[in-house]
């Protein structure tokens, strides 16, 4: 159960924001947090388990138009070697109604994730967004990170 738990909450901090550390390029950045609403693992076979996840959240930017809140998904599959691999998708709601839908990943061992904005209406409409995202604080039930990117 505690390796569920550190699952979840891990997952729960790649929820927000999933890109290559080119920070030069960079012209967005920003802080997300999240609170899990829910989570379950199945264990398919001993140390082979994968944990589905839901979760609120925001985003913030003070160089950027996401400024943001709503709702991520994912999932985080504990392999039998000991690797996990993590994805998901969050969609979010702006101020005046505009929305956005990004998915994410991390892969095993990452101190960084990926993102990348696939839907979007208002200001996000017809953007080619992308980024990396990093985790920072996670209590087991509420978590925060930072994100930066390319934004249109």
């Amino acid at each position: 159960m505690k390796s569920t738990k550190k699952l979840v909450c891990f997952g729960l901090l790649s929820s927000c924001f999933v890109a290559p550390a080119v920070y030069a390029a960079d012209n967005c950045s920003g802080r997300y947090t999240n609170v899990g609403v829910s989570a379950e693992t199945i264990e398919v076979a001993k140390g082979h388990s994968v944990t589905f996840f839901v979760a609120r959240g925001s985003t913030v930017s003070e160089n950027s138009y996401f400024n943001a809140v709503g709702e991520c998904g994912g999932y985080f599959l504990q392999m039998p070697d000991g690797k996990t691999l993590a994805a998901g998708i969050c969609t979010r709601k702006d101020k005046d109604g505009g929305s956005e839908s990004d998915v994410w990943s991390l892969e095993s061992g990452a101190e960084r994730g990926t993102w990348k904005q696939v839907a979007g209406t208002g200001a996000f409409a017809g953007k080619n967004n992308s980024g990396w995202w990093q985790p920072m604080v996670d209590d087991g039930k509420a978590n925060m990170g930072r994100w930066g990117g390319t934004c249109q």
